[in-house]
C-alpha cells in the first residue's frame, strides 16, 4: 500500500493512520533494521574513535547489510556524545549529550571499547595495538580518531584551573570552578565564543552559567587575529568588532584583540592573573584556553600511511587512505573539497564528520562511491541563531542582505564571480537552502545574489 505525501514549503508531510503506523508489517521492519549479525562471518572492522564518524560508520554498515563483527574503540569513558553542546550548555550529564545509547549499539551488534586508546599500527599484519597492551586484527580499518587541543606555553600553563574543554567531565568542572570568579579565555575559535556567551547570560554586571545560579563573572576573550569570525561576519567597519564579538561585548564580555598571552601567574599552586605582552595584568581565577587543534594521528607516526605537515591523513573521495582497506574520516583528515575546486582542507564540523563516515562504509562494501557534501555549521548565541555553509576561503567580495545594525542579515561570499559560502545571523532557513543548491554542483553568481 502507499500513503499519501506532500511537499510545503520545503518541509515533507506524510499522512498515515496511527494504527497503519503500529502494524507488525512496519514495527518489525523497524525493528529488523540494521541488526544483522551473523556469528559465521569472519569479517572484521575496526573503527578507531568514538565521534561521530565512527559512529555513522557503524551505522551505515549495518544498514547497507553488514554482517561481519563491527569493533569501536576509543579512549573516552562514554558512548559517542554531542561534543559541540559542551560548548552551548556546560550543566549537562554525559548521558543527557549521547547521540547513541548503549543498549542501542548492542541491539545493533556494535561493540564498544571504551577507554582503548590505540598507541600503534602495524598495515602489513592489520592489527592495532592499544595503550593497555591488547591488540585486535581487522579486516578494514576506520582511522577517526578526531583532534586534540593545542597547549599553552607559557610560564604558568601548569597551574591548576587552567582547563581544557574537551569532555563532559572538563564541561562541569568549568562550570564549577567559574561561577562567581573571574573567567578568563584564551582563543578566537567558536568554542571561545561559546564559552563566552555562557559566561555572559544574566543581568548587566550579573551573569547566570546555569539557571538559577547567578554568578559575577567578568569574562576575558584574549585573541590573536580572529580570521575565522572575521570571514563569516566582517564588521561594517575595519576598525570594529566582527558582530559576534560585538554582541558578547554589549553583554559584558572584554576582548583584547590582536594580542598574545605573555605569562600566567598564580599563588599557592593556582592561577590568579593573566599577563598580556602589554603588560597588562587581568585577575584569572580560572582560564580556558581554545587556541585550536591539531589530529589526533601522532601514534601512525613512523607508519607507511601519508599525512601532510599538520599529521592529518591524506585520503581521497572515498575517504580511502594510501594503504588498501585502510579508511579515515572526520578531524583527523585533509580530503579534496568540491568548493575548493579539489584542494585539500581540514574541515571540523560535525555535519563533515558524519558525511564522511557514511561514504567510508559505502566503500568498505565496495559501493565505489564519492564524497558529496557542503560543509555547514551552525550555532546559537543570545537567542540569535547563526548559520555558515560552504567553503570561504579566499573570498574577494560580498554581498550583503538585510541589516548588520538590526543582526538579521544573509552575506554571500563570492570568489570569481560566484558565491562560494554563505552565512546568516536569524535569516533561517536561507543558508540551508544555498547549501541545497551548492551540494547540486550549481552555481550562483554574485549578480543573482544581489
Amino acid at each position: 500500500s502507499s500513503l499519501q505525501v506532500t511537499v510545503e514549503d520545503g518541509k515533507v508531510f506524510v499522512t498515515a493512520k496511527k494504527k497503519v503506523l503500529t502494524l507488525p508489517a512496519v514495527t518489525e521492519h523497524e525493528q529488523r533494521l540494521g541488526l544483522d549479525r551473523c556469528l559465521l562471518n569472519p569479517d572484521t572492522v575496526l573503527l578507531l574513535g568514538g565521534g561521530v564518524a565512527a559512529l555513522v560508520c557503524a551505522e551505515t554498515l549495518r544498514q547497507e547489510g553488514f554482517t561481519g563483527r563491527i569493533i569501536m574503540a576509543t579512549k573516552e569513558k562514554h558512548c559517542p556524545y554531542d561534543k559541540a553542546k559542551l560548548s552551548k550548555e556546560m550543566n549537562l550529564k554525559a548521558e543527557d549529550i549521547y547521540l547513541r545509547t548503549p543498549e542501542f549499539l548492542d541491539a545493533r551488534g556494535i561493540e564498544l571499547w571504551t577507554e582503548r586508546e590505540a598507541v600503534s599500527v602495524d598495515f602489513q599484519r592489520q592489527k592495532v595495538r592499544f595503550k593497555n597492551g591488547s591488540s585486535q586484527k581487522y579486516n578494514h580499518l576506520l582511522i577517526a580518531t578526531g583532534s586534540h587541543p593545542i597547549l599553552l606555553e607559557v610560564p604558568g600553563a601548569d597551574l591548576q584551573n587552567v582547563c581544557l574543554l574537551q569532555t563532559p567531565e572538563d564541561s562541569s568542572k568549568i562550570l564549577e570552578l567559574a561561577t562567581g570568579k573571574n573567567l578568563v579565555i584564551i582563543g578566537a575559535s567558536f568554542i571561545g565564543k561559546r564559552l563566552g556567551w555562557i559566561s555572559s547570560r544574566g543581568k548587566t554586571n550579573e551573569t547566570s552559567l546555569q539557571p538559577g545560579a547567578a554568578a559575577k563573572l567578568p569574562a576575558w576573550v584574549l585573541l590573536g587575529t580572529a580570521v575565522f569570525t572575521s570571514l563569516v561576519f566582517p564588521s561594517e567597519r575595519s576598525h570594529q568588532l566582527p558582530l559576534p564579538f560585538q554582541m558578547l561585548q554589549n553583554k559584558g564580555v572584554k576582548f583584547y584583540m590582536k594580542t598574545k598571552l605573555s605569562e600566567l601567574k598564580g599563588k599557592d599552586g593556582k592561577v590568579t592573573e593573566a599577563v598580556l605582552d602589554s603588560g597588562k595584568k587581568i585577575p584569572a581565577d580560572v582560564v580556558v584556553t581554545a587556541i585550536g587543534v591539531s589530529p589526533s594521528s601522532a601514534f601512525l607516526k613512523g607508519t607507511s600511511i601519508a599525512r601532510d605537515s599538520s599529521g592529518a591523513i591524506l585520503v581521497d573521495l572515498r575517504m580511502q587512505t594510501n594503504i588498501p582497506n585502510v579508511f579515515a574520516a572526520g578531524d583527523v583528515v585533509s580530503f579534496p573539497v568540491a568548493l575548493l575546486n579539489g584542494e585539500r582542507s581540514s574541515i571540523h564540523h560535525q555535519q563533515v564528520a558524519e558525511a564522511h563516515g557514511h561514504i567510508a562504509a559505502l566503500n568498505m562494501l565496495k559501493k565505489q562511491k564519492e564524497l558529496r557534501t557542503v560543509p555547514f555549521f551552525w550555532t546559537t548565541m543570545l537567542g540569535k541563531s547563526i548559520r555558515y555553509a560552504g567553503c570561504g576561503e579566499g573570498y574577494t567580495d560580498t554581498v550583503v542582505k538585510g541589516s548588520l545594525e538590526e543582526l538579521k542579515f544573509l552575506i554571500f561570499y563570492i570568489k570569481d564571480g560566484y558565491v562560494i559560502a554563505a552565512a546568516s545571523l536569524n535569516c533561517d532557513p536561507m543558508v540551508s537552502l544555498i547549501a541545497e543548491v551548492l551540494y547540486w554542483g550549481k552555481q550562483i553568481s554574485k549578480e543573482e545574489a544581489e
